[in-house]
């Protein structure tokens, strides 16, 4: 590749900045401008997450989320290091609460060692108890790579580094169109027009607008979920070590709520997940027209609601109650009372759908002769996101 190609990156959450961060890196030469439609980087995903260091327990080995989340785990604990940000590997038990969950505990163990986390073990009833004392649990798996960090730290770092580096980062430049003439391509933002030959196309909540914009067909779509988190009140902050996830349900297509100590400090617990009616629509009564529109009008979503009433309305259930809230919270930690938890923030999952109404599971990118697509990075894609931006790098032509 001619090292002094330009690159116009669209979307400055960790995936993009990543992926200029590791151009430059490869190509010093390259002339890089990441435009960002919000006043900073980092103001969506990014940081509307748990803050959690994800090392590529739950995915299916061989798929690319398990081999970028375990390298992207190493790669992100090391550039935490190396710049001094808030981190810290505190390890995570997945619990099994019922005795049908066992089978579905080894399989998870068993999906761990195959895509090469170091140190996983299962541990029973009694171990699980010196470790969350107040966890209930017939066994867990013990995850000793997996930790917390400071994402928004991450984000502003990165993007200090593309700029020493001689990228450009470009705020409040939402793009409006995208035309390619004569092998260029030129982006018409709110701020003025940027040309480059290449385009990467990073723009999480609105990623399959932006490649329609640069001529693909919207093959999946991009559905908002809304991820809601309560905080235990300082009284009940002990009730939790350090992360306590559930073992997923295979007849569910999310994880389910679970507990994160927080890097700088208190315990969130959470999140559900309940469609959302604006792509940044975190709170219950925010509606986007067009955003609505676009999920109410693809058959894809009433088909994905077909095959799941019960999640989408128990979500819906702890998304208006409290109460409800709790009871899911109580599998993990019978403890806990509504009365321990105080509203805390939310995030919007950029979630890519098919027409069939199947969530795409794994990282989705569309390569092009002058351009690449990310149209599916959610979690781990944070965790993952060095991982990723070097596995961009490596698809350019």
């Amino acid at each position: 590749m001619n090292t002094q190609k330009s690159f116009l990156i669209i979307g400055g959450g960790l995936v993009g900045l990543a992926t200029a961060y590791r151009l430059l890196e490869r190509f010093p030469l390259a002339k890089v401008a990441l435009l960002e439609k919000e006043s900073s980087v980092g103001m969506h995903q990014s940081t509307h997450n748990s803050g959690v260091l994800h090392a590529g327990l739950y995915y299916a080995p061989g798929s690319a989320k398990a081999k970028l989340a375990v390298t992207g785990i190493k790669q992100m604990i090391s550039f935490c290091r190396t710049e001094n940000i808030d981190h810290e590997i505190c390890g995570k038990l997945v619990v099994a609460v019922t005795s049908e969950e066992l089978p579905r505990l080894d399989e998870l163990l068993r999906r761990g060692i195959a895509n090469g986390l170091e140190g996983l073990r299962k541990i029973d009833r009694d171990e699980v108890k010196k470790i969350e004392p107040n966890v209930a649990a017939l066994a867990a798996v013990h995850v000793p790579e997996e930790g917390i960090v400071d994402y928004r730290q991450v984000c502003d770092r990165m993007a200090a580094i593309i700029q020493d580096r001689g990228g450009e980062i470009v705020t409040n430049a939402k793009v409006l169109r995208l035309d390619h003439k004569a092998n260029t391509w030129i982006a018409t933002t709110t701020q003025t027009e940027f040309a480059a030959d290449f385009l990467i196309n990073c723009a999480g909540l609105y990623c399959d607008r932006v490649a329609e914009l640069a001529g693909e067909k919207r093959d999946v779509r991009i559905v908002p979920f809304r991820g809601e988190y309560y905080l235990l009140k300082p009284s009940a902050q002990d009730l939790v070590k350090n992360l306590v996830y559930p073992v997923p349900n295979p007849e569910f297509p999310f994880l389910g709520v679970h507990f994160t100590r927080m890097i700088q400090g208190g315990v969130e617990a959470g999140p559900n997940a309940v469609l959302a009616f604006a792509r940044e629509g975190y709170h219950l009564t925010k509606i986007d027209i067009r955003d609505m529109l676009d999920a109410l009008l693809f058959p894809g979503l009433w088909r994905f609601l077909r095959k799941y009433p019960a999640m989408a309305l128990s979500e819906l259930a702890q998304s208006l109650s409290k109460d409800n809230f709790c009871q899911a919270l109580q599998r993990l930690i019978p403890d806990i009372r509504p009365d321990d938890l105080e509203p805390g923030h939310a995030g919007v999952r950029a979630q890519a759908m098919t027409a069939s109404g199947d969530l795409v599971n794994d990282f989705h990118l569309v390569i092009r002769d002058n351009a690449i697509h990310v149209l599916n990075a959610p979690s781990p894609a944070a965790t993952a996101s060095l991982a990723i931006g070097e596995y961009i790098v490596n698809c350019l032509p």
